[in-house]
């Protein structure tokens, strides 16, 4: 499955520009010419990126990364900044209101690719189809497979999505509506308990040399993934 990238620019010809080079690499790019536009294309499935201008009608790219990160829907999506601005300021805004790269006009189209590639690779490596490895324990997305130091385990499919979600995002807490809304979907009614039946089904499918505790209990909150135990 190919990542799909939201382009938020109002000058038509540059918005085409970007579609064209992200289809051209594998993307899917959808296009927003302004902040309402942009807004209503916020839904699922949701982008996996937001290539973000910092200015166009009814709002700037700065509000809107601030909506971004304000909704719990949202707040993961990694934002990529496009503006002719240069100063450092305006760059250390950008990062301040949740931005996670910023690019300064005009870039080259190579440029482009590679800072969208490497912020999904840090952000969400599910977009990529990259096989996720943490300590021996690894998860190709792309065979449906997880191995523990290359010997196969038997995962069921609901395990597999709440792994793949956790390593994507390690050590980030995550309580149990969240992961009932990343892995189960917003539009599926499902029990928070239903995530604690999950959990110990995913601990034991994983368990072995102190894996099962990479899925960690965080009191009050939720669960996190962190080879840090």
């Amino acid at each position: 499955m190919s990542a799909r990238i939201l382009i938020v620019e109002d000058e038509a010809a540059i918005r085409e520009m970007l579609s064209f080079v992200l289809d051209q690499q594998g993307f899917d790019a959808i296009e927003a010419q302004d902040f309402n536009d942009a807004m209503s294309r916020l839904v699922e499935p949701y982008p996996d990126l937001i290539l973000l201008d910092w200015m166009f009608p009814g709002g700037s790219g700065i509000t809107l990364a601030k909506e971004v990160r304000r909704n719990e829907h949202t707040r993961h999506i990694p934002i990529i900044m496009l503006t002719a601005r240069g100063e450092e300021e305006d760059k250390l805004r950008g990062l301040e209101v949740g931005a996670d790269d910023y690019i300064t006009k005009p870039f080259s189209p190579k440029e482009l690719v590679a800072r969208i590639k490497a912020v999904l690779r840090r952000t969400m490596p599910t977009a990529l189809e990259e096989v996720i490895d943490a300590k021996g324990l690894a998860l190709d997305p792309v065979s449906h497979r997880v191995t523990l130091h290359d010997a196969p385990l038997s995962i069921g499919p609901t395990e597999f999505k709440l792994l793949h979600f956790f390593m994507a995002h390690p050590e980030r807490v995550y309580s149990r509506e969240q992961l009932l809304d990343h892995v189960w979907g917003t539009n599926v009614y499902v029990e928070d308990r239903t995530v604690d039946v999950h959990i110990r089904r995913l601990r034991k499918a994983i368990g072995g040399k102190g894996h099962e505790d990479f899925v960690q209990t965080v009191r009050g909150s939720g669960y996190r993934f962190s080879t840090k135990v």
